[in-house]
């Protein structure tokens, strides 16, 4: 994807999510877990790092990440570019390893007044194994699964970086082995029972988009970008073009991956040889405008869908047609770090 806004703040938590270049496997050995757990057993003690949660899966991983000082960006620097080195060491390869820039969503870290958000990031995270058929039900212990957090909540023991109480109190849970294990048999249920799936008000919080909780901390991340924009206007720039031109990139990253995903021709033939109303120029349409604050009026100029009143019709209209949806889905599954 193209380069998404950082909110870089003190106590930030975040859902941070990479995929291998290209779909690729990044643990194919147990070795090359413990690499990697290496590596984030690094940037959390040179950072200051407190880590939630965390899975790995064979070709991408998850965390649920809070940095007491405003260090994301050099972290996450330390962490993919030192694993990135080692890995390509040990293949006797070169070029990249990780699929275009890492995905950070901001999420409410309010103890009190937000803890539904938490949960289900948390929730989320370690019943991934489920949700890939890998463990839970029928497969074993969820439990079992050696590559996430959930066997340390087990024990009540891992990486002095690694912090349980977040995680129990968002589900107002002691701190204790009771705990602990009230939490796993939360998860155990929820991966026999519904194979790890979340409930649809879940999925479309943690799809919404560019943040994670109520509308009040949407404002504060909000506000973040207005303070910002001051520095801009003294430098020559103000808010509104710079944050046009981020989400113009964005869209344009969708777009691109859409025409690889269909081979679909671009400029002039895709505006004109397929209807504006095209299933495949719709999905673009509705991920652009999921992912996005691209406006109407671009993208009825880049996709050649008419008038920008069009693109708003359109998109209604995709919302309830079969066909669409599914060209939505595949195209979704081609975008970087979606699970």
């Amino acid at each position: 994807m193209a380069r998404q806004l950082r909110f870089v703040y003190q106590g930030a938590v975040y859902h941070v999510m990479v995929r291998g270049d290209g779909g690729k496997k990044l643990f194919v050995t147990d070795s090359d877990h413990l690499l990697f757990l290496d590596w984030l057993d690094g940037a959390c003690k040179s950072h200051g790092w407190r880590v939630h949660a965390w899975v790995l899966m064979s070709n991408h991983f998850h965390l649920l990440l809070e940095t007491p000082e405003p260090n994301l960006v050099s972290g996450m620097k330390w962490l993919l570019g030192g694993f990135s080195q080692a890995w390509n060491r040990r293949y006797k390869r070169s070029g990249h390893v990780f699929q275009g820039r890492y995905k950070s969503i901001p999420v409410s870290g309010e103890r009190a007044s937000d803890p539904y958000h938490f949960r289900i990031v948390a929730d989320y995270i370690h019943l991934n194994p489920a949700r890939a058929k890998q463990a839970g039900g029928t497969k074993g212990a969820l439990s079992s699964y050696r590559w996430s957090s959930l066997p340390a909540y087990v024990k009540g023991k891992g990486p002095e970086w690694l912090v349980f109480d977040r995680v129990l109190d968002a589900f107002s849970l002691a701190h204790s082995g009771r705990g602990r294990r009230a939490y796993q048999e939360w998860l155990e249920i929820r991966a026999a029972q519904d194979g790890g799936r979340l409930p649809d008000e879940a999925m479309r919080a943690l799809r919404k988009g560019w943040y994670l909780g109520e509308d009040s901390f949407r404002d504060k991340l909000l506000d973040m970008i207005e303070k910002g924009a001051k520095v801009l206007k003294s430098k020559g720039s103000h808010s509104g073009p710079a944050l046009q031109k981020h989400d113009e990139s964005a869209a344009e990253a969708i777009v691109q991956t859409g025409l690889c995903c269909w081979q679909l021709p671009d400029g002039k033939e895709l505006r004109e040889s397929l209807r504006k109303g095209d299933p495949r120029k719709v999905a673009m349409a509705m991920l652009i405008k999921r992912h996005t604050s691209a406006s109407n009026i671009w993208i009825a100029e880049r996709l050649g869908m008419g008038h920008d009143r069009s693109v708003s019709r359109l998109i209604k209209q995709g919302k309830v047609d079969e066909t669409i949806q599914k060209q939505c889905k595949a195209l979704q599954k081609m975008l970087p770090c979606e699970d």
